[in-house]
């Protein structure tokens, strides 16, 4: 028996006995079913569940108010919308006010089932993130402290000092990791964001033959490059129509703001400033610092363009279909020499069958 639970608030007789039978009886969901948003409310109120699939809208309550208090309940919420017609415009209000999928009549079995699999592995990312969150900051508050006394000791304990520096180092850097993936969880479009720039950016730096140290440092700031995305506000990130200047402006800043998180962190130094500016661009017109050529760090010039071709060849708020990998690949050519350092281009189209 499969251990996920599924809320259904849904009045519709036949579509709940369908579901009961497809994701209960032959997937081995825990359903439970509610025929009012009122029920559907208090169900999940008293009893967590890890995705509620509803129709688009229930008749006391429209779905925008049904989904604002099902968030007020738990905010890693994962709903599925039951849509009568998969028209563009109802897809379109769905994913708006929080939805994660949507299905209809045509949606068959084994997509449901999939979608359901990857909505409960969502949730369960979610959650976990926020309660690894909570637990770390507890740890580091408790750690803070020993650190003080600590510190009183150090001529006659040197060795136990180190020793809890490094623990203390590496709890704030799981912290610290642990936000910025909770950052990407957030939208089921860019949930792996981080993971691909990672991945693209160090085989890059190793065809550069760039020194370990140095594709090590690569690495962590493509964990933590889009970190400074906690200081935009969640309705300008996942908009889905062109952002105002004031909102473009308020996205230029996310790189900067990770950079200002971080930089306390000594032993981050490095990290930091790829961070800082990895989106400057090789013509000048990038940002935060409008940095030229060279006097862009080349590890920060690595991630610009990994960071680039995944969010080209990614689903996104504001452009649903992606861009094939040869799209993409014209799209870096056309900007070789202008946005991206043309050396950098050049070994980039030389590790594209392994990316």
């Amino acid at each position: 028996m499969n251990t996920a639970k599924i809320l259904l608030i849904n009045n519709d007789e036949r579509l709940s006995a369908y579901l009961r039978d497809e994701l209960g009886f032959k997937r081995g969901y825990n359903i439970s079913m509610e025929r009012s948003a009122a029920g559907g409310i208090a169900a999940l109120k008293d009893n967590g569940f890890d995705i509620v699939i509803t129709k688009l809208n229930t008749p006391e309550l429209d779905s925008i108010a049904l989904i604002k208090e099902l968030k007020k309940i738990d905010q890693d919420c994962v709903v599925i919308l039951n849509a009568e017609e998969p028209l563009p415009e109802v897809m379109q209000h769905a994913y708006k006010i929080g939805v994660y999928d949507v299905i209809n009549k045509n949606t068959n079995p084994e997509k449901l089932a999939f979608i359901v699999k990857k909505g409960i592995e969502l949730h369960s990312i979610l959650s976990s993130s926020r309660k690894f969150i909570s637990s770390i900051e507890e740890q580091n508050l408790s750690l803070h402290k020993q650190n003080i006394l600590l510190a009183k000791r150090i001529e006659e304990s040197t060795k136990n000092l180190t020793r809890l520096y490094e623990d203390l180092r590496e709890t704030y850097m799981l912290t610290i990791k642990a936000l910025a993936q909770a950052i990407d969880a957030k939208d089921h479009y860019t949930h792996s964001h981080s993971e691909n720039v990672q991945k693209y950016a160090v085989i890059l730096a190793e065809e550069m033959h760039l020194s370990t140290k140095d594709t090590e440092t690569i690495r962590h700031a493509c964990e933590l490059h889009d970190l400074g995305k906690i200081a935009v506000h969640d309705n300008i990130l996942t908009k889905e129509t062109p952002l105002t200047p004031e909102e473009w402006e308020q996205i230029k800043l996310h790189a900067l703001k990770g950079a200002q998180i971080l930089e306390s962190l000594t032993f981050l130094e490095d990290v930091v400033v790829l961070v800082k500016h990895h989106h400057e661009h090789w013509d000048g017109t990038g940002y935060p610092a409008g940095f030229k050529g060279e006097q862009i760090p080349l590890g920060a010039r690595i991630i610009h363009i990994a960071d680039a071709y995944d969010a080209m060849t990614s689903a996104r708020a504001y452009r649903k279909v992606p861009l094939t990998k040869k799209e993409a690949v014209e799209e870096i050519k056309k900007n070789s020499g202008s946005q991206f350092d043309p050396k950098i281009v050049e070994a980039f189209f030389r590790i594209l069958d392994r990316i």
